[in-house]
């Protein structure tokens, strides 16, 4: 496999997602960063390689591959070690439930062109982001609670072994303090994603240590 190359945007949930996993993953590739506050994933020299105009794309071996989802599945196809999805049929539906949480229940509905169309109000927009994000935590905070009842223990969203289901939960996590959403009534996810968080891979992927992140923005080394 040629080192792939990642479209991405520095403060992109989806695209902090698929850094994350090509950390875990130990793959090195090409961050090209696409602009999306100047509109660049609507140009036609990106849209040429992504036609749904959104990030990230990866392109692996000149196969362009869309959404994180797919990506992630892909990777773990690919490259065998570390799983991010479980072998075992009910564990994996698990993860993939808790992963859906995040990128069906919350992540669409905070997004960029979302907020746009609700309203060009920063309050309005806010309070929207806030109500799905806290409805999304807390489907995510009592299917942990659920797993648990069924045995599944660990200091990661699903059991003793980063998964998935952290992958998606650690950039929603830094979403959702952008946004002012209070973690607390969410104690299981919470520290969950503070583990996955603090492991190389995530801090690597962070948004403040993207070469396109503002200079603002960037973490003091």
């Amino acid at each position: 496999m040629k080192s792939p190359v990642l479209y991405t945007y520095w403060r992109s949930s989806s695209s902090f997602r698929v850094r994350f996993a090509l950390n875990v993953k130990r793959v090195a590739y090409e961050s090209r960063p696409v602009n999306l506050l100047k509109g660049e994933q609507r140009s036609e020299t990106y849209l040429a390689t992504n036609p749904n105009g959104f990030v990230p794309c990866l392109v692996i071996d000149d196969e362009p591959v869309v959404e994180s989802v797919a990506i992630i599945e892909l990777l773990d196809d690919l490259i065998a070690s570390p799983k991010l999805f479980p072998s075992d049929p009910i564990a994996r539906a698990r993860v993939r439930a808790l992963v859906e949480a995040i990128n069906s229940g919350v992540q669409p509905l905070q997004n960029l062109s979302v907020l746009d169309h609700v309203s060009s109000d920063t309050k309005a927009r806010t309070e929207w982001a806030q109500h799905f994000i806290k409805r999304g935590l807390n489907v995510f905070e009592s299917m942990m609670r659920v797993n648990a009842d069924r045995g599944v223990s660990g200091p990661f969203a699903y059991g003793e072994t980063l998964t998935a289901a952290d992958i998606f939960l650690v950039p929603q996590l830094y979403a959702s303090k952008r946004f002012g959403v209070d973690l607390a009534p969410f104690p299981r996810l919470k520290a969950a994603g503070e583990r996955a968080a603090a492991t190389d891979a995530a801090i690597a992927a962070a948004p403040e240590n993207q070469s396109d992140a503002p200079p603002d923005e960037k973490r003091t080394k």
